[in-house]
């Protein structure tokens, strides 16, 4: 997905579509509401602090990019998202897609099985088998929409990211690549030090020349 959104767009984002389906009544959201969303402790990772005006400018950002829209007849202006399933946009997401997105959005890159348990506030899976189907199917679009990173050393199972943010960059490479970059800072640590030693030595022999001239002067 080339949207190439940043961290904080993605949280706003994330936060709207989440409101959007948890508290209905009280979505579209205010800026007051929209900054304590971005910022929970709970259901966030990581967890922000974001100022107010920080917030705003997120907004007027995504606003140009019509992913969210400024609603007004009221004395607060509010704000809801036009991300997905919005006559304004081509994506459009079943329940559960939507759930998994979203919940990605606020927690960053999770397992199949964490994805189950933490969006059961936003949509309905039966098992872990009803995740990964879903996870398989965003993959599978014209336009993924989802990848699946590489597992980590000692974990049972792989994290899924979005894509809306382009290739995550993912802080755990995989067995292999971590065994070449090891074996490479090692080589690299072993020339050093081969290098210091011929240095050394060079020292060494150049102040024995000396000596030697000197004594058969």
């Amino acid at each position: 997905m080339n949207m190439n959104l940043s961290l904080y767009e993605i949280r706003v984002v994330g936060c709207l579509i989440e409101k959007a389906i948890t508290t209905p009544d009280q979505y579209p959201l205010s800026l007051n509401a929209l900054v304590n969303a971005c910022n929970q402790k709970s259901n966030r990772e990581p967890v922000l602090e974001l100022k107010e005006n920080t917030v705003q400018d997120t907004v007027d950002g995504l606003i140009k990019k019509f992913l969210v829209s400024r609603g007004y007849g009221s004395r607060v202006t509010k704000y809801q998202h036009r991300f997905c399933n919005s006559e304004f946009g081509t994506l459009q997401l079943s329940e559960k897609a939507t759930g998994i997105i979203c919940e990605l959005f606020l927690r960053g890159p999770q397992t199949p099985g964490e994805l189950r348990n933490r969006t059961e506030r936003l949509c309905k899976f039966d098992d872990v088998n009803e995740v990964e189907a879903e996870l398989a199917s965003l993959m599978a679009r014209d336009e993924p929409l989802v990848a699946k990173l590489p597992r980590e050393p000692g974990k049972r199972e792989s994290r899924y990211a979005h894509l809306f943010s382009g290739l995550p960059q993912s802080s755990t490479l995989s067995t292999t690549e971590s065994d070449k970059i090891e074996t490479d800072a090692s080589d690299r640590e072993r020339i050093d030090a081969l290098e210091k030693q011929v240095y050394e030595l060079q020292l060494s022999l150049e102040e024995l020349r000396q000596k030697f001239e000197h004594l058969a002067g």
